[in-house]
């Protein structure tokens, strides 16, 4: 490289830079008397409220239950073949 070229080089280096430092102080700076307001979150209380027993009881469905369809007697099940 010639001396030319690495001024160059560098100028161009050092005025991008000041551009890119500027630029970014102006886009992502927060002005210092800036508020922020938060939601206020009621405290957690140790009480239980018991569900409607209109849907939980005795006689309701088990969603949890195993659910067999067929006796199931096939081991290789992918085989094509019973």
């Amino acid at each position: 490289m010639k001396q030319k070229d690495i001024a160059l080089i560098a100028i161009i280096i050092i005025f991008s830079g000041m551009i890119s430092f500027f630029a970014g102080r102006y886009l992502f700076a927060t002005p210092d008397n800036r508020q922020v307001k938060a939601e206020v979150v009621d405290a957690i209380s140790t009480e239980f409220i018991q569900p409607s027993t209109k849907y939980f009881n005795e006689r309701s469905v088990n969603p949890t239950q195993l659910i067999q369809i067929g006796d199931g007697s096939n081991v290789t099940p992918f085989s094509g073949r019973n």
